[in-house]
């Protein structure tokens, strides 16, 4: 049964008109960045490509944005082309004959890249898509979603991924990568990859990577019932055990809740009234290390560590279930920070500053008003350089950073 889903509506990210040329602090959620050179609001597929392909043949700089919510970039501006895909909606295909063991058919789901991601997973939740329950809450699009393979509270979107329509920069055309061709990792892709150097041709493909996501392909399980759930804390707020099933409207509430505890959620989202500055944020500013074994076993006895799966799974029906490297482990950036000896809400320049890591969760570095780049950038180094000498691991930030360098 195919059928045409009209989106549920997002909020506006911004006031932005399509002619107007804005300050990319209208366009981010940390809220600062200087002057866009120039300004193009992608309203369909063809006019995306064009305007990628305009600036790669004109040589100008590209940076093409989402929602804004994993970028930081300089207070000089990017004196280049920023586009935005604002396209919204989704094409459905639903199979939905039952088996005798209870197990009902599929969702094969086409999205925009444009598609906001949030506003997509409460359509999810509603129409009984199972499999991104637990990735409610994270700002940003669809075509995100995939460069950075998404993932909280044992969910990762690797899970639920067919392939990724891409506009290929290198060739000048669509190509179309399958699951076993997206390279999926902790918080990584062959996508988010491509944005690094081709050492064989000499090409920089940044900020923006080689492959422009154009539209996304979901594979959906159709049930009531949550994949089972993978995090302690929030299974321990569904009151279920890690490793059951819950419904996934209550695992949505859940994690909208524990996302506003940790100031987590954007402005207008959660029913927090504005401003709310831990709200100002790229989310998590730093990637949880994977570290090899032996470099674990120098850390405190009390040190987190997770277990270091495939993030390509065998089915699309759970969390992560790909095998386990015997030779990593995963441990916590946040606990890492904290044992640094930095607290909620620390700042540079004491509680003056006008960026400081959130009053809620350390993880996450805020634009308490007025902030610059430049701000933001000295309390990532301060926190990065503490954890590394307390620790000898060095944390790797998780947003791109246009014009600046840690």
């Amino acid at each position: 049964m195919s059928q045409t889903v009209p989106s549920a509506p997002a909020e506006p990210t911004t006031g932005v008109g399509p002619d107007a040329v804005p300050n990319l602090s209208d366009l981010t959620t940390l809220r600062v960045g200087g002057p866009a050179g120039e300004y193009v609001e992608a309203t369909t597929e063809a006019e995306l490509i064009e305007a990628v392909r305009s600036a790669d043949d004109a040589g100008t700089p590209l940076l093409v944005v989402g929602g804004g919510s994993n970028l930081l970039v300089a207070d000089e501006g990017f004196d280049g082309v920023v586009v935005r895909d604002v396209r919204q909606g989704l094409e459905a295909d639903l199979a939905d004959s039952c088996g005798t063991d209870g197990a009902c058919g599929g969702a094969s789901l086409s999205l925009p890249a444009g598609q906001d991601w949030d506003a997509f997973v409460a359509q999810a939740v509603a129409n009984e898509w199972v499999g991104v329950e637990a990735l409610s809450g994270i700002p940003g699009t669809m075509g995100a979603a995939p460069v950075q393979n998404i993932g909280a509270y044992g969910q990762e979107v690797s899970g639920v991924v067919a392939s990724v329509q891409t506009w290929d920069r290198a060739t000048g055309q669509r190509k179309l990568l399958t699951l076993s061709e997206l390279g999926f990792g902790y918080r990584t892709s062959v996508l988010k990859r491509s944005m690094r150097a081709d050492v064989t041709s000499g090409d920089l493909w940044y900020p923006t990577p080689r492959y422009v996501v154009l539209q996304v392909n979901l594979q959906m399980r159709l049930g009531s019932l949550s994949a089972p759930v993978a995090y302690a804390e929030l299974a321990r707020r569904l009151g279920v055990e890690v490793g059951q099933r819950a419904p996934s409207v209550e695992v949505r509430e859940a994690v909208l809740e524990l996302r506003a505890g940790k100031g987590m959620l954007l402005d207008g989202v959660g029913g927090a009234a504005a401003p709310d500055h831990d709200r100002w944020s790229a989310g998590s500013f730093f990637t949880n290390p994977v570290v090899p074994v032996e470099a674990a076993g120098g850390l405190p006895d009390d040190a987190p560590r997770y277990p270091v799966r495939s993030a390509t799974p065998t089915t699309t029906t759970g969390p992560a279930v790909g095998e386990i490297d015997p030779s990593l482990v995963k441990t916590s950036a946040a606990w890492l920070i904290e044992q640094a000896g930095f607290t909620k809400g620390f700042g540079v320049a004491g509680e003056h500053s006008p960026a400081r890591l959130s009053t809620r969760h350390t993880l996450a570095l805020t634009n308490r008003g007025g902030a610059t780049a430049q701000d933001l950038v000295a309390l990532a180094r301060a926190v990065r350089d503490g954890v590394r000498d307390e620790f000898g691991i060095e944390l790797e930030p998780e947003p791109v950073l246009v014009g600046l360098a840690l």
